[in-house]
């Protein structure tokens, strides 16, 4: 499972440095793409396999399933980590993450996450927990 928060930066060739506790989740190969909320996903190989039968499961009919597939599988690519624990995170999914140089890599138990400081910053306003978390109870998850 991939939890916690790490601060790192990305260097002027887009290379970012994996924490040491996620490589070791991550295996030899993995894919990033596009995520939710503005943030880029890190996903180990057998994680990616799970998602993409999901995806090849929804109705080619629906709109909504093609764009939702169609935004993951679009921005995804394979990576491999160098001999220094680092990743090349391709210049589009910089672009749509806006991350520059500043960085928040997160756990988020499946996988991994890529923030730009600031938006991490933004989606930290926890301030609304408790609705959310009653919320949540339909699905049967208490704490």
């Amino acid at each position: 499972m991939f939890m916690g928060e790490y601060n790192h930066s990305i260097d002027a060739k887009g290379r970012l440095i994996i924490p040491s506790k996620f490589r070791e989740l991550l295996g030899e190969e993995f894919v990033i793409t596009r995520g939710l909320d503005g943030c880029l996903s890190i996903y180990p190989m057998n994680e990616w396999e799970t998602f993409e039968e999901k995806l090849k499961a929804l109705p080619l009919t629906s709109k909504s399933a093609r764009t939702f597939s169609r935004f993951f599988v679009s921005g995804a690519t394979s990576c491999e980590l160098d001999k220094q624990g680092r990743i090349l995170i391709p210049q589009p999914l910089r672009e749509f993450a806006g991350l520059d140089k500043d960085v928040v890599l997160t756990g988020s138990v499946n996988r991994i996450e890529v923030w730009s400081r600031e938006k991490w910053s933004e989606m930290c306003d926890y301030s609304d927990m408790d609705s959310i978390a009653e919320g949540l109870q339909e699905l049967d998850i208490r704490i």
